[in-house]
């Protein structure tokens, strides 16, 4: 829990400081959804060699090794003396947490059933939210008072205490035999850099120029290309195709997609409205997304359970559409309004939809696989969840970029867009999974 809560708390505490980041490293509209995908890109593209390379080389030593690398780059970004040089050090900051993430929840998966993985996964969903709620108020706070870069040494004692606690307490399990998939996974990190670098420009410049079409054109062949590679390598490949036969894990994939995109935008988003067009500090913006990670913190492990004794059908089914309400009412949101009766109904009721699907979500993906392929298992799932957010903050660009007058009515387009997303990904749960799917 306290490695995983090292990908929490930065993804969390980097949205409140983007405006400041921006500020004094003369980064542009187009600039700032880089600071966030240039961590979210290694982390989606590799998160599936991250779980793998734990199945094959043990789950505790990749455990550890990312988290030093994720410490190591955390130094680099707090010392960044450019925009360029922050990028490169959040990019290896998401190799670092695409090998972590995977083992992490891989170790925790392997060391549960029944029920108690349930309450277990929801400890864990639990533990992250409650690293995000610490995020943005303590990093807004920092921001105001010390700076930005102060901001990255918060992952520092987490990580030492991490390894501490993985050295000490956690068994190693039996290597794998298995060859990693390298060529797989330079294949989809190239097609997910071109496709969100094509996103990017295309959304900050509303114009879909020749480049933008060949970099959305090469992207695209390149995903062909892995998915070529992965039916090659067959049962060897990270991302096995033969899993896609499954109608449940086919559903719950594009549920994760849709629900995990929706919220990444909003989670970029909504601090950037408040701060630029609602003149909250960075302090205070953080604050306005505590309640979010409170509630989600207090009912995550409730909903794994239930989950365990019910099935995961009602719960994804009908957590993602509450979320989809609170999207909608956030589509009223008025920056210069008063938080308590315009901001907080639509945070709080997307919360309570994401913390009935959460934990579900992830039991429902860790119970359909052997306990070998855990780490696998986990590891697509959060990529998937990632490339979401990946997706989503490229998008992100267009409000971004929105001037001041237009920025409210940016958002409301962008919080009515995630709206239709999470309801879609509720209605395909309802749809493909059965009553028994995800039971032990």
């Amino acid at each position: 829990m306290l490695a995983s809560s090292l990908a929490f708390i930065d993804g969390s505490v980097t949205n409140v400081a983007l405006p400041a980041i921006g500020k004094d490293l003369g980064g542009g509209a187009s600039d700032l959804p880089w600071i966030i995908n240039a961590y979210l890109l290694p982390l989606s593209a590799l998160l599936l060699l991250g779980g793998a390379a734990g199945d094959h080389y043990g789950r505790r030593r990749m455990l550890v090794f990312g988290t030093v690398l994720f410490a190591l780059a955390s130094i680099g970004c707090a010392l960044a003396p450019t925009l360029s040089i922050l990028l490169a050090a959040r990019g290896v900051q998401g190799i670092g947490a695409a090998i972590l993430m995977p083992n992490s929840l891989g170790i925790l998966g392997s060391s549960f059933e029944g029920e108690a993985r349930g309450r277990a996964v929801g400890t864990w969903a639990a533990a992250g939210a409650i690293a995000s709620a610490i995020g943005p108020p303590l990093g807004g706070w920092l921001v105001d008072t010390l700076g930005w870069r102060t901001i990255f040494y918060l992952n520092l004692p987490v990580a030492v205490a991490a390894i501490v606690v993985a050295l000490r307490y956690v068994e190693e399990g039996d290597p794998g035999e298995q060859p990693l998939d390298w060529l797989g996974a330079i294949l989809v990190t190239a097609a997910l850099g071109i496709l969100t670098w094509a996103l990017t420009l295309w959304s900050s410049g509303h114009v879909l120029s020749p480049k933008i079409g060949a970099g959305l054109g090469i992207g695209i062949v390149l995903l062909v290309a892995f998915v070529g590679q992965e039916h090659r390598l067959r049962d060897r490949a990270m991302m096995p195709l033969t899993l896609f036969a499954s109608r449940p894990f086919v559903g719950l994939t594009l549920l994760t997609l849709l629900l995990y995109g929706a919220l990444g935008g909003l989670l970029v988003l909504l601090p950037y409205l408040l701060i630029v067009g609602g003149g909250y500090t960075p302090t205070q913006a953080g604050f306005a997304l505590l309640p979010f990670s409170i509630v989600i913190g207090t009912a995550s492990r409730f909903a794994g359970r239930f989950s365990e004794r019910i099935g995961p059908r009602w719960p994804l089914t009908i957590g993602p559409i509450v979320t989809g309400v609170g999207f909608a009412l956030m589509a009223t949101v008025d920056p210069g309004a008063g938080y308590w009766s315009n901001v907080l109904p639509g945070l709080v009721v997307i919360a309570l939809g994401m913390a009935g699907a959460v934990a579900p979500l992830t039991t429902a993906v860790l119970s359909s696989v052997d306990d070998h392929h855990t780490g696998t298992a986990s590891g697509f799932n959060s990529a998937i969840a990632r490339t979401g957010g990946l997706i989503a903050t490229a998008l992100a660009g267009a409000v971004v970029g929105a001037s001041v007058v237009q920025l409210a009515q940016a958002f409301h387009a962008a919080a009515l867009l995630a709206a239709f997303s999470a309801v879609t990904a509720g209605i395909i749960a309802f749809v493909t999974l059965g009553r028994e799917h995800g039971r032990r």
